[in-house]
């Protein structure tokens, strides 16, 4: 099943906290991450720059840390920016998740894209999934516990959900990222291209990973 670009957020067994992001494409693969010490942008792979003239919305800072490396905002666009810049301001994640999807919407692409975001705040232990849709809007606070993951994606399961759950224990960022390319019930979701964890650690703040699929 293809349903495109997919947030998450998770606790492993530990009870650690854990935001993760995957792209998947049909029209777009050769795309790829460059990471920094509090973020990761989503980027064309070197020979492909010029697609961004043909899709705009392809490359975009996907991950930002924020509030003194306690929060990690993980989107699948433009909208990462707006929401953590918000947070940093002192802004309720649920007011600043919910504002900053509204005023951006959905994407005016062909198919009218969802955009969908995913938050955990280690402040309160919290985690947060949004998706800004055509047809409505959702800003929810997701009731994790241990060893599970919520997930809502851009295509076909683009509603927040229970039933779009699974079992997650990755122990750390870099298994994450594995784990949302291809584990789990990931596994059954077609053309995924790269993916990207933000996994809070034992001393506070977030480690990030990022790793391509491997090409079929």
């Amino acid at each position: 099943m293809y349903i495109g670009r997919i947030v998450a957020v998770g606790k492993n067994e530990a009870g650690t906290l854990c935001a993760l992001y995957r792209v998947s494409s049909r029209s777009f693969p050769n795309r790829t991450t460059a990471v920094r010490e509090d973020a990761i942008s989503i980027v064309p792979k070197p020979g492909h720059e010029g697609d961004v003239h043909k899709n705009p919305y392809i490359a975009y800072n996907c991950v930002r840390v924020v509030a003194g490396g306690q929060v990690a905002v993980v989107t699948n666009g433009s909208q990462t920016d707006p929401i953590a810049e918000k947070i940093a301001m002192g802004m309720p994640v649920r007011d600043a998740l919910a504002l900053s999807s509204l005023a951006l919407d959905f994407e005016k692409d062909d198919y009218n894209t969802p955009r969908v975001s995913a938050i955990v705040d280690l402040r309160d232990d919290s985690a947060w999934l949004g998706v800004v849709r055509e047809d409505g809007l959702e800003a929810r606070r997701i009731p994790l516990e241990a060893g599970k993951c919520w997930y809502v994606a851009t295509y076909e399961e683009n509603r927040i959900s229970a039933h779009h759950s699974d079992a997650f224990d990755a122990a750390t960022a870099e298994a994450a990222c594995d784990y949302i390319l291809g584990g789990g019930r990931f596994a059954e979701r077609v053309n995924p291209v790269t993916g990207v964890a933000a996994m809070a650690t034992g001393h506070g703040g977030f480690s990030l990973a990022t790793k391509d699929a491997t090409p079929a």
